[in-house]
């Protein structure tokens, strides 16, 4: 079975947190068995041709891909306080949406107010006062955040994971990892292992 589900709204920060591929294991979890149910429905009904179908399988699409979104959600480390109050915020929620989305890009603060039609200085003071940190110290603790579970869940190389979060260099990577962490990434990756051991 194959369709999709779209949406006249043009921006939504909770759906721009998500991945680009969302996958799940439907038979995983409290839900495997209305879910099994609800795709043996629509399979039943599609097969049928039934003239009322499109209508109630729109409906049925929005509810599965709500839960797959709740499971995704509640798979991920909570959201912060000062990330739900940004996500509630329509400018700062597009702003992260946007650093989310692209965190290898070579953000600027003046690009992201640019995307967001306010001046520089309006950006900058509404997400500090939302997020409590500027904008590009937020950039580098998402990176480095991101970049530390590649380190704990992939045998990518040092090199690549900087590359993956937005770094250009191995270097600079290497310091502004030691710089949040205290030990430089290949460090902090053998210690991490040794803890699961």
């Amino acid at each position: 079975m194959c369709g999709f589900l779209g949406s006249d709204v043009p921006y939504n920060a909770f759906i721009a947190l998500l991945p680009n591929v969302l996958k799940l294991d439907a038979a995983d979890g409290a839900s495997a068995t209305w879910i099994e149910s609800n795709f043996r429905f629509a399979a039943r009904e599609l097969a049928g041709g039934r003239a009322h179908s499109p209508a109630i399988l729109a409906k049925l699409a929005e509810l599965l891909f709500m839960e797959a979104v709740r499971r995704y959600f509640t798979s991920q480390p909570p959201l912060d306080s000062s990330l739900a109050a940004g996500m509630r915020d329509p400018i700062v929620g597009r702003a992260l949406g946007l650093i989310h989305g692209q965190i290898a890009r070579r953000w600027t603060t003046e690009d992201l107010a640019r995307e967001i039609a306010l001046s520089r200085s309006a950006f900058a003071e509404r997400f500090t006062r939302v997020i409590g940190e500027p904008p590009m110290r937020y950039i580098v603790r998402q990176r480095l955040e991101q970049a530390s579970a590649q380190l704990k869940e992939s045998a990518d190389s040092i090199a690549r994971i900087a590359y993956d979060v937005g770094y250009k260099s191995e270097v600079a990577f290497n310091r502004a990892f030691r710089r949040e962490y205290g030990v430089p990434p290949a460090a902090w990756r053998r210690g991490h292992a040794a803890r699961q051991v």
